[in-house]
């Protein structure tokens, strides 16, 4: 009885990501027409790179907490180890407001470099230096309120964090797009997104203290050994995220440097646009990891088999339903953004976008590994698969640059396909290597 309700949550879950993501689509195909309708593209891209910066804080200062908290949380609520949750939470909090305080260092006393590095004009270089600061104390409330949903995900209720982020992200656009509206420039999006943490943060917190009472304030919190372990499975998430996310920042840079920043937005168009996308199944997927992980605990040889079938389920979902799914959407590519975009329509947009496609779909075959490696805790694997995306990337964008001493949005895109397939391979290979020698 108990195993059905739980298969019923998990498809509730499962079915909850789907929704989200849906939600998360429709509110990007209205945003990127407004904000480039009152900033166009040069001043969004001014945007992006502050959110590029942002990237970088949450990617040095998260330090792999939030999946780690998910994960451990979701031991100690199938143990029904009420303490133990509430002293993983307490730690994961106070370490990520230690981190962010110092991401919020780094970034005044290097704020002039920072801004260099992007090699911006003189105007856009001055929005960009008096909203830095605000960024890093945004970084720093994030923290706080994505290590809460962490645990709620953690809690069983991964359908309440979905929507819970679909519907922060419909506070973004509307207060974004009223304060745009009223004459406001770039600080909008600024103030759209700390209403949006705003809002995950009290919500967040109503649905923990309705399952569970955490007191976050108790010395008794502390726990070596459970510090210890919430920080081994997190550094081996974190390094693996390092790298991982170097390859945005870094080749939004290159575009910045090499290609102007009014190309940031197109790079950014397409990625996003093939993430989100990408997102529609990987949103559900994600619901898996907790089951396996609460499965590999148990070492029976049934839990064993129901980890293969699930892996089995979730490839089949994606060769079904996703591989002609994207076939379509690469077809109708060029009519879709056109009616998407209107007059901020740019020819360049619909082949980036089909590279992009091409190398997320890549991505999507791994992830049924990726979380099965994940609920198994072995995130070594994250960190090599880390070296072969970033290096990848770096190595063939770096070459790409000497040999023409150009970079565009196509080269970036062809060199994605190229390490996101490498890495795929790598992770898809690993997890069988698990699932056939567990126990």
């Amino acid at each position: 009885m108990i195993r059905k309700l739980f298969s019923s949550q998990l498809r509730i879950n499962m079915f909850s990501g789907v929704v989200a993501t849906v939600v998360n689509v429709v509110v990007l195909a209205i945003a990127y027409p407004v904000y480039l309708h009152f900033l166009g593209y040069e001043k969004y891209g001014v945007w992006l790179v502050l959110a590029v910066v942002l990237s970088f804080l949450q990617m040095g200062g998260n330090l792999g907490i939030e999946p780690a908290v998910t994960k451990l949380v979701a031991e100690e609520y199938g143990r029904n180890n009420m303490r133990g949750i509430q002293s993983y939470v307490a730690m994961a909090i106070a370490a990520l407001i230690v981190s962010g305080t110092i991401g919020l260092v780094v970034i005044l006393c290097f704020k002039t470099q920072i801004i260099h590095a992007f090699k911006l004009s003189s105007e856009n270089a001055t929005i960009a230096s008096g909203l830095l600061p605000y960024i890093g104390l945004l970084c720093t409330y994030a923290f706080v309120t994505r290590a809460l949903n962490a645990t709620l995900a953690g809690l069983g209720r991964m359908d309440l964090t979905n929507y819970i982020q679909a519907s922060s992200r419909v506070v973004i656009l509307l207060v974004a797009t009223m304060l745009l509206n009223s004459g406001r420039g770039i600080e909008s999006l600024l103030i759209g997104n700390v209403a949006s943490y705003f809002l995950i943060h009290i919500v967040t917190l109503i649905f923990i203290y309705r399952i569970v009472r955490v007191r976050f304030l108790r010395v008794s919190n502390w726990d070596n050994q459970r510090f210890r372990k919430l920080f081994q499975f997190g550094g081996g998430v974190f390094g693996s995220s390092v790298l991982g996310m170097l390859v945005g920042p870094f080749n939004k840079l290159m575009l910045s440097r090499y290609a102007g920043v009014e190309t940031i937005p197109v790079y950014e168009l397409a990625f996003r646009g093939a993430t989100m996308f990408r997102s529609l199944f990987e949103s559900a997927i994600r619901a898996i990891m907790p089951e396996i992980s609460r499965l590999y605990g148990e070492g029976t040889a049934y839990a064993r088999e129901r980890v293969k079938s699930v892996n089995v389920k979730c490839m089949k979902m994606i060769g079904y339903l996703a591989l002609p799914m994207y076939g379509m959407l690469i077809l109708v590519a060029e009519p879709l953004l056109k009616l998407w975009l209107r007059n901020n329509f740019l020819e360049s947009i619909p082949n980036a976008f089909r590279l992009m496609l091409v190398a997320t779909f890549l991505s999507l075959v791994a992830v049924p590994a990726h979380y099965t490696i994940m609920g198994f805790g072995k995130v070594r694997y994250f960190v090599i698969a880390g070296i072969i995306g970033a290096g990848g990337n770096f190595v063939l964008v770096t070459a790409y640059y000497v040999l023409t001493e150009h970079v565009s949005v196509y080269s970036l895109g062809l060199c994605l396909i190229i390490i996101f397939l490498t890495s795929s391979i790598y992770i898809i290979q690993k997890a069988r290597y698990l699932l056939a020698f567990s126990k």
